[in-house]
């Protein structure tokens, strides 16, 4: 485990359905309703009621789907986690910047995070498997975001990286851009 930030986020790899945090961010497709992944991952971890509640949302709140960028909260149910935040990455194109849609799937998550008094919060990494975003620039923005959030919230966020290389290469992004404690 790496600390950054003055101890505020941990670099970490493992399971995100079993950490026992106040919330974990889901990488969601925008129905909602559970696929591969990490989001697949997090409804089975859950069960059922994950994905009513998620039916619910689409019925009220986002019938057309969740949009990139942005964020809808339900519980954790059998999670250890007590709320999930879904969002939605976009999928990389080369001939378009999305990096302004990445950065808004953290900070929307961190900040309902924050509104629902939340101290701790877990994020795998997003947009970076099926959609395409390439590691190092998501690993970029994910940074950015952090220098700009951490300072003004009183949170320890967990990046949870699936497999132990992804976290030494988020770890070098970091490390070349003079981000690492210690």
């Amino acid at each position: 485990m790496q600390h950054l930030f003055d101890q505020q986020l941990k670099v970490i790899h493992g399971d995100i359905t079993r950490l026992e945090v106040d919330v974990i961010v889901n990488a969601a497709n925008h129905s909602l309703m559970g696929g591969g992944g990490v989001d697949g991952a997090i409804h089975r971890a859950a069960g059922p009621k994950l994905k009513q509640a998620c039916r619910e949302l689409r019925e009220t709140d986002w019938p057309d789907g969740l949009p990139d960028g942005e964020v809808a909260l339900t519980e954790g149910f059998e999670l250890p986690a007590r709320y999930v935040i879904h969002t939605v990455g976009p999928v990389y194109a080369k001939t378009k910047d999305k990096s302004h849609l990445l950065a808004s799937c953290y900070r929307n998550a961190m900040t309902l995070a924050a509104h629902k008094g939340c101290e701790s919060i877990a994020f795998p990494a997003i947009s970076t498997g099926v959609y395409g975003y390439p590691f190092e620039e998501a690993a970029e923005v994910v940074l950015s975001v952090m220098r700009d959030e951490l300072p003004r919230l009183e949170m320890t966020v967990t990046l949870c990286f699936f497999s132990e290389s992804d976290g030494r290469a988020f770890l070098e992004v970091a490390r070349r851009k003079g981000e690492l404690d210690g």
